[in-house]
């Protein structure tokens, strides 16, 4: 007898978008660029979907953070999959960091963003985000409005934003 593939995201979400796919792993370049971007700030909270690709880039992230002497207030994983997405979110808001910082999955994080957007004061312009989330699919999976001001690195060390519902 086979046992079944379990397959990681919203049956709704994935039933749309069966197409995306889990995060490649970051590259150097790609961390270079994205601490780049969060020069003005020194105080992080970061999270990450629970792929390893993600986990790889967030604990990545958090050692390159703390070696300059700046600190992570918390790191937070979430599911593919939640009965709730408020846990997570109220755990990334409650410390009151200055920015933060994504590694995840296009549908995790919409599902996540959405709760976000809804129920805390997390601010998509103070976020920063890996590769993964360039998905120009990902600002209407998360609903209109929810990611303006997302930026984040490219693969290859450049920089995206997303602008008006539109990654630029």
């Amino acid at each position: 007898m086979t046992t079944p593939v379990r397959r990681r995201g919203s049956p709704l979400l994935r039933a749309v978008h069966p197409d995306l796919s889990p995060p490649a792993p970051h590259t150097d370049a790609e961390l270079a660029a994205l601490l780049s971007l969060l020069t003005r700030f020194e105080i992080l909270a970061i999270g990450h979907s629970r792929d390893e690709p993600s986990r790889e880039a967030a604990h990545a992230v958090a050692d390159a953070w703390t070696a300059r002497g700046c600190r992570v207030l918390t790191v937070v994983s979430w599911p593919e999959q939640a009965a709730s997405w408020l846990r997570p979110a109220t755990r990334l808001t409650t410390p009151r960091p200055d920015a933060w910082v994504i590694a995840a999955s296009p549908l995790g994080f919409a599902q996540l963003a959405r709760r976000l957007h809804h129920s805390t004061d997390w601010d998509p312009s103070r976020t920063f985000a890996f590769a993964s989330l360039q998905d120009p699919r990902l600002p209407a999976l998360a609903g209109p409005g929810t990611l303006d001001g997302l930026r984040g690195a490219t693969a290859n060390g450049g920089t995206w934003e997303i602008d008006a519902g539109v990654p630029r």
